[in-house]
Parts: C-alpha cells; structure tokens; sequence
C-alpha cells in the first residue's frame, strides 16, 4: 500500500472527485488503481469561504515500486506504515502470579484489557461504583442529591473521561502506533466508525458508558477480574519491592506488579503513597474558569457561511496568550454544544468540567480558560502542596457559591470591568446544580486573575465575540492535570518501588482519554515482559 498526503478537495466534493484526485495526483490511469481508503481527514477553515478538506489516503496500485521510484523527491507519497498492534508476549500456562491494576479510567481499562488479551488474568481494583451506577450517582448530585465521594464524575467506571466531549485526540509522539490500537477496541466496543479516521474523533458521555462495559465484559471474558467499590488503602513495600495491598474492604491482596492508574483526583491515594515513601514530585498543573458562549457564535466565527455543514459539525477552539507578566493563558478541554458539568469529588468544594454528547447540540460552547502554575513560584515546600492548592480555591468556589454546590459565576464583561454580576444576559447557565452570581476575583489568587482578564481581550481578536459582555464564567476549574509527578524509570516502574507502575493522568504521564489508553498499553507491556522474564521462560 501507498500512503498520500495532504490530499485537497472542497468540502463539498463528490466521492469521485477523491479518486480523480488520487489519479491526478500519481498520474496514472484508473485500471492501474485497485483501492483508495481513507486514513485521516481532516480540514483548512482559515479562508472561511473556501473551506478544504485535507486527506490522508493508503491506495493500491499494480506497480508501486514503480510509482514509489517516480516520486522519490515528493514526501506526500510513502509506502504505508503497518500500524497494526503486536502483542509483547503471552502468558504460559500455570501461571499463578496475577497482575493488579488500580483503577478503571482510560489508562486502567486499557491495562487490564491488554493483560487480559495476554492472557495474565489481570485484577482491577475500582474504588469507584460501575459506570450506570456511577452515571446515576453523578447525575444525581447535578439534580441536588448529596454528593457520593466515592461515585461521581472523577471516580468509577470509565474514570473522568467518562462525563467529558470523549474527545480521542493527542498531541503525544506515537511511533508504534498504539493510538491505533486504542481507537480499534473503541471502534470494536461500539464506537462510530469515523473516529478511525477523522481528525478531532470524539464519542461523548452517553457513548462511552456502553463501551465502557461491553471492554469490561471483555476482560471477564478472558479470565481476568474486575471489584469495584475497592479503594486501595495502603502498600506493602519490602526491600524495595511491592509485595502487597491493603484495601477498604479490609482484605490484603498480595503481589508483585500492580499499575497505579487512579487518576488525578486520587488525593487520599497520592498521600498515602508519599506517606510510604513512594517517591514523589510537585508539578506544574493549571487553574481558571470554565466560560461559555452560543456555540452559533463559535461556529459562524469559524466556518462563515459553512457553519452548521454536517463534515464540520460544531465548530471548536484553541487558544494560548502570553502575558506581559510571563504567565501563559490557554483554553482547555473545549466543549463544542456541551455543558458545564460539577465535578466535586469531595464534600464542601467546587470544581467544574466540561461535557458533551456524541452529537455535540446543546445550545452553548465552554471551554476552561486556566492560568499554567508552578511549583517553584505559587505552590513551593512539599511534594502534595499541588493538592491543598486545589483545595482551598474548591473550598473558596464552594462558600462563594453558598455553600450548597451551586457554582459562582460571573458575566465577562463584568469580571473585565470588575464589578460583580447581578444578572445574566443572552447566555444561559448550562451548569447544575445551579450557579450563584458574583465576583469571581475572590476565587482565584491575584496573579491568575489579572492573567485572565489581559487575556480575554487577546482572545477576541482571534474569535470576534470571544470577550462579549453576556458570555459567561463559572468556577472553578482545577483539574487540569495532576498536581503531583509519580516518578518511573525507563522500565516504567517507580523509581524507589520495583513492582509498582505509575500510569495514567494521574501520575503525571498523561492528559486525556487517548494519550492515557496509550500509556496504559506501553505500562501493561512492561507489567508482562516483566512477569515473563520473572517466570524464566522465553518470552519468544
């Protein structure tokens, strides 16, 4: 197979016309031609008026030494890379160790499915309820209902990424293309077929739930064991090796290899770990706002006259500012047609998300808009500091809110203007519980606040309408990523812990469902090339 690039058709363009495009392109006639799929489309909206998708083809040929030969100089014809997943090994029969993964988001799932699929009949522990449960839990709290500190939008079934865009796009190096491999058992459990190949792939919330159990299902299927409501309470370390786990169900789990993928909400965890000298690094993570505008906004800004075109679909954005101070300002985890989302996982504070459906039709856009921090300068002296940052804003959003879950909220005119809020304009609230109007400066330290305000303004020069005085602001935003770094060796085991294997968002090698399902897949590879060579059998 070939592989073409940067293949250009207008967005209207019939199916012929990629076929044509293909034979102009090699210029050859179209008996020579047996196949044209599509690997990748994506699309070029900066001239809004004439809007171009951009293709990556694999196509089969007669002679493609031939054509190869003919376009040696030309970097957009290629042989096609064979991106098909190769498992590291399989377990011998008789094993009886068993590898334990904790936690069941996207670096946890794609662990334990990858053992599974090795056949190490991997334990994954869930501290957190299964995902319809958990789904009810969480979309009870919205509707008022207490609060479960153990069910709600960062743990259970299907972690955060669950009750987000389900957006499957990285910006991570893959040269062995386990994204691929992700989007595969995706595409197997349920997902829409174009997430292969369109560039900005995303499921959305009620999606995944039923992916989520049909890849659970899997892993059972394959001898592998999944208990939820099972919070790891402590570690066994002898010598430098893991030897075991206590958990909240008051059973001691002995092993030798365990994945550490809980996620970066996991805060009793990550001090639990510190308090057992598990080594342990403070990093920069993110703070801010989520702000909302009418997503028709959003879309006729970025594509004019095609707003609304069923290949475009609602439009997105991504942002960054550099302010004078030296501080950067960047949109996050934007949201086309979604909502603003309660994300508290625990009691007396506010933090919020951004979600959206699979067809992306709600009336508003949000995204966070967050301020990066550092330890060095806004958080120094102690490895969790990160954490109780976090805390006292969440705790700050919670009082200013009332105390009750609603979120403080703030028009953008008026947190420019700095005067707070009294009533709201053209955009509505998609936040619930509800939202309490008022000045949102008191929420955030000095520093992020004077970031935003300088960078809104920059903003609506790239997006005409960006700074528009009824849009909206609700807070706070403070899991952009985690807080703390789980350091690990190139064998992907903790520095000072041989057995343990941090992973996922929350030991600091991660962000977002496709890049956490990625490093799931390289630590299971190195749980079971690690168990292999322990068991003195040739891996070959």
């Amino acid at each position: 197979m070939l592989r073409l690039t940067d293949i250009k058709l207008p967005l209207d363009h019939q199916d012929a016309d990629l076929t044509q495009a293909v034979l102009s392109k090699l210029a050859c006639s179209a008996q020579h031609l047996k196949q044209v799929s599509v690997f990748k489309r994506g699309f070029d909206a900066r001239n809004k008026h004439d809007i171009q998708l951009i293709y990556t083809l694999d196509i089969e040929v007669d002679d493609h030494e031939t054509l190869l030969a003919q376009f040696a100089n030309d970097p957009h014809v290629r042989i096609s890379p064979d991106t098909r997943y190769k498992f590291v090994g399989q377990a011998p029969k008789g094993l009886t160790q068993r590898p334990v993964v904790i936690g069941l988001g996207p670096c946890g799932l794609f662990a334990g499915l990858l053992l599974a699929q090795m056949g190490f009949k991997p334990i994954i522990l869930e501290r957190g309820k299964e995902v319809r449960e958990r789904t009810k839990d969480t979309f009870g709290f919205w509707r008022k209902k207490p609060l479960n500190p153990e069910s709600n939008v960062q743990f259970g079934e299907g972690g955060a990424g669950t009750f987000s865009d389900g957006k499957l796009y990285s910006q991570v190096k893959d040269r062995k293309h386990y994204g691929r491999k992700v989007l595969t058992e995706f595409v197997d459990a349920g997902a829409p077929d174009e997430i292969m190949y369109v560039s900005k792939p995303h499921i959305g919330t009620f999606k995944l739930v039923a992916m989520v159990e049909r890849m659970r299902a899997q892993i059972t299927a394959l001898g592998g064991e999944v208990r939820f409501s099972t919070r790891v309470d402590d570690v066994h370390i002898e010598n430098g090796q893991l030897i075991g786990l206590s958990l909240s169900t008051g059973e001691r789990l002995d092993c030798q290899h365990a994945v550490l993928a809980v996620g970066h909400s996991a805060r009793d965890t990550f001090k639990m770990l510190y308090d057992r000298n598990v080594y342990i690094e403070a990093k920069p993570f993110s703070v801010g706002f989520r702000i909302e505008h009418e997503q028709s906004m959003i879309d006729e800004c970025r594509f004019g006259p095609s707003a609304g075109h069923p290949i475009l679909g609602a439009a997105d954005y991504k942002l960054v500012h550099h302010c004078k101070s030296g501080r950067a300002v960047y949109s996050f985890c934007m949201c086309p047609g979604g909502t603003v989302v309660a994300a508290a996982s625990e009691e007396g504070r506010v933090v919020t998300n951004g979600m959206s459906q699979y067809s992306r039709h709600e009336r508003n856009a949000n995204s966070a808009i967050v301020v990066g921090i550092e330890p060095e300068k806004d958080f120094p002296g102690h490895p969790l500091a990160g954490i109780e940052l976090q805390r006292k804003l969440e705790e700050q959003a919670y009082a200013l809110g009332g105390s009750n879950y609603d979120a403080p909220a703030q028009l953008i005119g008026d947190f420019l203007s700095g005067k707070p809020s009294s009533e709201l304009g053209d955009v509505k609230p998609s936040y619930t519980p509800g939202v309490k109007l008022t000045d949102l400066s008191k929420v955030l330290p000095d520093y992020a606040i004077s970031a935003i305000r300088e960078a809104i303004p920059a903003f609506d020069k790239q997006i005409k309408g960006f700074a528009k005085a009824d849009g909206l602001l609700t807070g706070v935003e403070t899991r952009t990523s985690s807080p703390i770094s789980i350091k690990r060796g190139a064998d992907y085991q903790s520095v000072n812990v041989q057995g343990l294997y941090p992973a996922g968002e929350g030991a600091g090698y991660a962000g977002g469902i496709l890049s956490a399902g990625i490093d799931g897949i390289k630590v299971a590879e190195a749980v079971a090339l690690s168990m292999l060579e322990n068991s003195e059998l040739d891996i070959h």
